[in-house]
Parts: structure tokens; C-alpha cells; sequence
């Protein structure tokens, strides 16, 4: 009866999780009454037209950086693999300032010669979203390729088949099955994108709705404008959100042995073709980063000092959101992960609802919420922490669940016949044995807070901004000097964060 009781816990955090989720709809739905104006018409088609060629763009661009990382093995193969999640991990606004400082006007390519088209448009949020996402494309697709068994491979040559007759019956089957899911994640991601827009896209041409959202109140205070435009963002995203995760799924090619695959990969211009890939990916991705590590170290020596007088408030601010929202975060994917590893599977659903949402969305449900009573600039820093928490649970989740359900089914019975329960549970049992993913995770959460610039942007007042916000704020008066500088700072301090919680969860984490 105990284990199929609905733990209290999971059930409070489900309800903050539906009401923080679901819960401005009815406000939104109250004040969205009004109607659609052309121009909201065309931030829908552009952010669908964005999202959707950012998407195909990651998705068969990544196909052949997966198949070289798939099918050869070299010197720093695996650091290559890690280094590759970098820019999940870091601010998109410092992403978006390496870009500038490559593909900008005067950035490195224009400085050689090279003829460079204007990166803010539709071919800069493009270009963005493309350097975001397709290591996270890149890396789904290997998953898949690393699913089919050494096993079917070596029946494959044993029975003498060429590469193509290979590909066509191993490879191309296990891409039918993956590919449409990674590109329907990144169309999601790009979906909900709120900075490169900001940054990179405005006017007319090349508005999405978060940006619009974010105008709408900023700039016009029409609340009931914001509102519908976020009433038909969550929308969309509900609709793709189960679309995705019913596309994300692993090719089915039977157990194997779990031999590594020793057969030689095929050589010719197939080597060739994979070493162009890698070449060309690890370019693309890590220039950027050069290029703003080299402008934000020569900044850093002109910082100005009303500059230096902004930064230090900057970083503590956005260290407190960071590290709030990730232990809100954390303890929340912890208590749902608990309650899904004892067969409540119902928590599976609420934990992944924000994916539903956005930064945006929920902050215009917050600002509709707390407005008769409280200024929303007076309450800026703990609704960024809440927006952030909210947003960062389906990725903390994620990241605890195997381990919790693998805890569960060794120790679980055993405990409950000790009489280990509550706290003495959480200390003894739960938290030695989930260290590791539990500092993972709350590195990736702080690293998502530390970098996010949609619900501050709403909110801030000129004394309360982040890191990003201060960022941001540079490169509107066009100080991209001072602001890769800030920049790099924030890159510093986001990865210390991550590198710390990391850290803590992998030592003595076989304890």
C-alpha cells in the first residue's frame, strides 16, 4: 500500500510545476482577447521558417560528423566528443559575440579578404542556431549509430558487403528511426530561442514571437498584445513538444555483446570525407570561441571603470539566480524522480511540461500574475530564479532518472524492511549513491541560469542586471570591445560553476 501511495513530496512539486506551467493560461487567455495583427502573422512565419531550416540544417549536416565519429578512432577522439557540448553549456549571448567577431563585418573573415553578407537577419539566427545545435545533433545521431551491435557489423563483412550495401542496410535504417527525431528537438530548441533573436534578428523581417512577446511589453506595455502572441507560442510548442519525443527514439537492431567494433573502417575517399567532416566541424565550432577569447582578453585591459563598476554586481547577481534555481531545480527532478522510479509514471509527464514552455511564456504569465500588486522590476531577480528553476527541470530530470530508478530497484527494499525513510533515507542511501548525477546536474542547471537572458530581459531595471543582460546592453551601444570582455568573464564564471558541481558529484562518488 506504501509504494503505491502518491508521495507528497512529487505531488507538491507537480502541483508548483502545473501551476507555474499551466497556470498562467488562464490569465494569458483572459487578456489575449484581441486580434492578430499582420505583423504577428509574420513573426509566426519567420519563427517557423527559422526554426524549421535551422533544424534541416543541423539535422544533415550532422550526419556525417556522426558516421566519422562513429566509424574511426584517433588521438582525441573523446576530447573532441566533449568538447563538442561546449556550447550547450554556454550563454548564447557569449556564442552569439564569437560569431560577430568571425562571420561580423569586421570580423576575421572580412580581415582576410573573404566576401561576408550581414549577419543579422534571417542568415544570422540561422547561423546561430545552426553553431548551437548541431553538436547536440551531432551527438543524438551518434547515440543512434552506437546503438546498432559490433555484432551486425561484422556479419556485414563476413557476408562481404561493400560500404554502400552496408550503409543501405545498417546505417540508413537507424537514421529513418533518429534523424527525424534530432531534427525535430533542434526545430524545438530553435522554437523557444529568445537571444540570437534579440541579438541577431528585430525589424520587421526577422521578428520571432518571443521577441515579439518581449517588445510587446518592454517597449509597447500591451499586455493583452503579449499575452496572445504567448497564448500562440506555447501552442506551437505543445504541439511539437510530444511530437518530438515520440520521433526521439533508438534504432531497434536487437541486443549485441557490447564488443567494441574492431573491423577497419573503409578507406579511399570515404577516410578523406570523414576527415573533411571533423575538419570543417571542429572549425566552425571552435573559431568562434578563439575569436572571442582573443577580442574579450585584449577588452578586458580597456575595460572602462563605469564598466568595472557594473560587472561585479553583474556577477553576483547572476551567481545567486544560478545557483537558486539549480538547487530548486535539482531538488524537484529529484523528488518526480523518486516518485517515477517507485512506478508513478504520471510525474513523467509534469516533469517534462516546461518543455511546453519558454522563458518568455512564462514570464508574461508572472508579469500578468504579480502586476495588480507588485511591480514585476521589484521582484526581477526571484522571478529569473523561478522562470529558470521551471525551465531547467526537464533536463535535471532527465539527467537523474536512470540512476534513480537503477537505486530504487537495488536498495529500495531493502531500506523499506530497515525502516529507512525521510531524511535518514536522503543521507544514507540516496544522495551517496546519486552524487555523480546530482553534481551534473546541478552544473547544467546553474550553467542554463547563469546564461539566460529571456526572463531578466523582461523584468530588469537598469540596477538589476546579470551577466547576460550587461552583455547584451554593451552590444546595443555597440561596444563589442567592452562586451566580449563581460563575455568572457561570464564564459569563466559559467564554467567554473559547471566544473564545480561537477566536480563535487564525481569525487567519492563510488562511496
Amino acid at each position: 500500500m506504501a509504494r503505491n501511495a502518491v508521495p507528497l513530496g512529487a505531488a507538491l512539486v507537480a502541483v508548483v510545476v502545473l501551476v507555474l506551467t499551466l497556470g498562467p493560461l488562464p490569465l494569458l487567455l483572459a487578456e489575449g482577447a484581441g486580434q492578430v495583427h499582420l505583423a504577428d502573422w509574420r513573426a509566426l512565419r519567420f519563427t517557423l521558417l527559422q526554426a524549421g531550416l535551422s533544424a534541416l540544417i543541423s539535422g544533415v549536416l550532422a550526419v556525417p560528423v556522426a558516421r566519422a565519429l562513429a566509424r574511426r578512432r584517433f588521438r582525441g577522439r573523446g576530447v573532441l566528443i566533449a568538447l563538442m557540448g561546449a556550447p550547450f553549456l554556454l550563454p548564447v549571448i557569449t556564442v552569439v559575440l564569437g560569431l560577430v567577431a568571425v562571420y561580423g563585418q569586421s570580423g576575421w573573415l572580412a580581415a582576410i579578404g573573404l566576401p561576408v553578407p550581414s549577419i543579422y537577419g534571417m542568415g544570422g539566427v540561422i547561423l546561430a542556431h545552426v553553431f548551437l545545435n548541431l553538436p547536440l545533433a551531432t551527438r543524438m545521431i551518434l547515440l543512434g549509430w552506437q546503438s546498432i551491435p559490433a555484432e551486425r557489423f561484422r556479419l556485414a563483412a563476413a557476408l562481404t558487403f561493400d560500404p554502400t550495401a552496408t550503409a543501405r542496410h545498417l546505417e540508413r535504417p537507424m537514421l529513418r528511426e533518429v534523424l527525424p527525431g534530432a531534427i525535430l528537438a533542434v526545430f524545438l530548441v530553435c522554437l523557444t530561442s529568445f537571444t540570437v533573436a534579440l541579438t541577431l534578428g528585430g525589424g520587421p523581417a526577422a521578428t520571432t514571437l518571443e521577441l515579439a512577446i518581449y517588445q510587446a511589453i518592454r517597449f509597447e506595455f500591451d499586455l493583452p498584445h503579449a499575452a496572445l502572441l504567448a497564448l500562440l507560442q506555447f501552442a506551437i510548442c505543445a504541439a511539437a513538444v510530444p511530437l518530438a519525443t515520440r520521433l526521439s527514439r533508438t534504432a531497434t537492431f536487437g541486443p549485441g555483446l557490447d564488443r567494441r567494433l574492431d573491423l577497419a573502417p573503409p578507406g579511399g575517399w570515404r577516410r578523406g570525407a570523414d576527415l573533411a567532416a571533423l575538419l570543417l566541424a571542429a572549425g566552425f565550432l571552435f573559431l568562434p570561441l578563439l575569436a572571442l577569447a582573443w577580442r574579450g582578453l585584449a577588452g578586458l585591459a580597456e575595460l572602462p571603470p563605469q564598466v568595472w563598476s557594473a560587472l561585479w554586481p553583474a556577477i553576483w547577481r547572476s551567481v545567486g539566480v544560478a545557483l537558486v534555481a539549480a538547487l530548486l531545480a535539482v531538488a524537484a527532478a529529484l523528488t518526480l524522480a523518486q516518485a517515477v522510479a517507485r512506478g508513478r509514471s504520471t510525474f513523467d509527464v509534469v516533469a517534462m511540461l516546461p518543455l511546453a514552455a519558454s522563458p518568455l511564456v512564462l514570464g508574461t504569465g508572472l508579469f500578468l500574475l504579480i502586476f495588480p500588486w507588485i511591480s514585476p522590476v521589484q521582484a526581477a531577480l526571484p522571478l529569473t530564479m523561478l522562470v529558470n528553476a521551471t525551465l531547467a527541470l526537464p533536463f535535471a530530470f532527465r539527467l537523474l532518472l536512470p540512476e534513480t530508478r537503477a537505486l530504487e530497484a537495488g536498495y529500495g527494499r531493502l531500506a523499506a524492511s530497515l525502516g529507512i525513510a525521510g531524511r535518514a533515507r536522503l543521507r544514507i542511501v540516496t544522495l551517496p549513491r546519486l552524487r555523480r548525477p546530482l553534481g551534473f546536474a546541478m552544473g547544467v542547471a546553474a550553467a542554463l541560469a547563469m546564461g539566460d537572458l529571456g526572463a531578466i530581459a523582461l523584468f530588469a531595471s537598469e540596477g538589476s542586471a546579470t551577466l547576460p543582460l550587461l552583455v547584451q546592453r554593451l552590444m546595443g551601444v555597440y561596444r563589442t570591445g567592452d562586451a566580449a570582455a563581460v563575455a568572457l568573464v561570464l564564459i569563466a564564471v559559467n564554467l567554473a560553476l559547471f566544473w564545480t558541481f561537477d566536480a563535487w558529484g564525481r569525487r567519492d562518488a563510488d562511496a
